[in-house]
């Protein structure tokens, strides 16, 4: 998803707040309970470049708490690409907050940084902690494509925007999809998609196919903290909790993988096998010992195109967003039905509608609707009544 340059100004679309965009937005549903029915607006509400020219909003995440610059129930994104539209050279995070209405620099990171394999380039793995500490994962490049990618890290901010560690290693390789997250304060969890694990740049072809190689290496980490009062989080213990999946660059969106994680309140973690065109589950995801390998299908094709963000839904559906067109997508997560599916990215320069224009994914915390980004106009938007 490459976004495309609209403003330089984070208050430049200011005006936007108010516009409602109605057209081609309806629900194919299949059943009366579905959650995306009862959505029918979809707010622009603000530019997401910051001053510096950074484009591509990725991660999407609402603050838990009031923290330094972060107010609670903020809107936090960050950008991937720099003002050259490169990808994976992206380094800052804005702050909308829904009660002023008014979008503000959170964090401004280099491209190079000596305790990040490879730079900065900010991904869709990104989470605030009730502790304050922003974590927020790097899949960085220097051209903007897999060719010159480093294994990247993770950053731990302070709730002022200000770096404070790095986290790498074996286990840690382009922090790639949504974080899902347990957190009780003083202890937390993190479940995260790594896709970058030996993946060669876009022109290196499968012959028998004609295109990127895929490389089914793709994890899902488990990372556990421990956070003392006033200090950053300290990782306690790793484990692979799924491995397997696949995982390609694209001379278009960069990379393909592993995308959305999301933890069902059974201890189940949902998440989106991009390549495979579907929906997997990991049980006893918290507490496993050993991988599950690609866990077990929950849903698979029909509506999907390849699935990317996901969220939980208040009556306890999935939401799934599209790459390939600008659908998001209800799925049963127990029958595995897919129930709705609704065109909120409507976009007709894109072929189908939308195509490559969605990525990040949140829950409004009162669940009335979610947050996303439009990484073509770079805008962040919310679904709503």
């Amino acid at each position: 998803m490459v976004g495309t340059v609209r403003s330089r100004s984070i208050t430049a679309m200011a005006a936007l707040s108010a516009l409602t965009v109605s057209s081609f937005h309806g629900v194919q549903a299949e059943e009366n309970n579905s959650y995306l029915a009862a959505l029918h607006r979809h707010v622009t509400l603000t530019s997401t470049i910051p001053e510096n020219g950074d484009l591509n909003p990725y991660a999407v995440f609402v603050a838990p708490v009031s923290a330094g610059k972060i107010q609670k129930d903020d809107v936090i994104v960050d950008n991937f690409n720099n003002i050259s539209n490169l990808q994976g050279t992206g380094g800052t995070i804005v702050l909308y907050t829904p009660s002023t209405k008014k979008t503000s620099l959170f964090a401004s990171l280099p491209q190079n940084l000596k305790q990040c394999p490879g730079g900065v380039g900010l991904s869709t793995a990104m989470v605030m902690l009730k502790s304050g500490w922003v974590i927020v994962g790097s899949a960085p490049s220097t051209d903007g494509t897999m060719k010159t990618r480093g294994d990247g890290c993770l950053l731990v901010l302070d709730a002022n925007g200000q770096l404070v560690s790095a986290w790498s290693g074996p286990n840690i390789n382009y922090p790639w999809g949504n974080m899902a997250v347990i957190d009780s304060g003083d202890k937390a969890t993190l479940f995260i998609s790594m896709a970058g694990f030996d993946v060669p740049g876009p022109d290196v072809l499968d012959p028998k196919t004609g295109r990127p190689v895929v490389v089914n290496k793709a994890t899902v980490l488990r990372m556990n903290l421990q956070i003392s009062a006033g200090k950053p989080p300290v990782v306690t213990d790793e484990t692979v909790i799924g491995d397997g999946f696949g995982q390609a660059a694209d001379k278009d969106v960069f990379l393909v993988g592993p995308t959305g994680v999301v933890l069902g309140p059974d201890d189940t973690l949902y998440v989106s096998d991009a390549l495979g065109n579907r929906i997997v589950a990991i049980d006893q995801a918290s507490t496993r010992t050993a991988s599950a390998g690609t866990g077990r299908d929950i849903s698979k094709d029909g509506k999907l195109r390849r699935p990317l963000a996901l969220a939980m839904a208040p009556n306890g559906n999935l939401i799934a967003l599209n790459a390939k067109n600008g659908q998001a997508v209800e799925i049963d997560p127990n029958s595995g039905k897919q129930l709705a599916a609704q065109w909120i990215d409507a976009n007709p320069a894109q072929s189908p509608p939308g195509n490559g224009d969605l990525f990040g994914l949140a829950m409004k915390p009162d669940g009335s609707g979610f947050y996303y980004v439009e990484d073509d106009v770079n805008t962040l938007v919310e679904a709503v009544p």
